[in-house]
């Protein structure tokens, strides 16, 4: 399965660019704190799906895919 062409995996990317955008405008002393933890869990969604579909078994694949959901939580 080759993940760039998942709806999935193209919106996660669309959503960390939007956390990008937004957190540009949040306060400096938010640099290391609220804005990286937003950033990180962000980018883990789509990194996860990526690596999920790069997995051997569809049970892995889903493993992975339920991290992203975390993320998305987290986020």
């Amino acid at each position: 399965m080759e993940y760039i062409s998942l709806d999935v995996w193209k919106e996660a990317r669309k959503l960390t660019n939007l956390v990008y955008e937004l957190t540009k405008s949040y306060p400096n002393e938010e640099i290391f704190g609220l804005t990286s933890q937003m950033r990180r869990s962000a980018v883990s969604v789509p990194s996860n799906i990526a690596e999920g579909c790069g997995r051997d078994t569809s049970k892995e694949t889903v493993h992975f895919v339920f991290i992203a959901r975390g993320s998305l939580y987290e986020l």
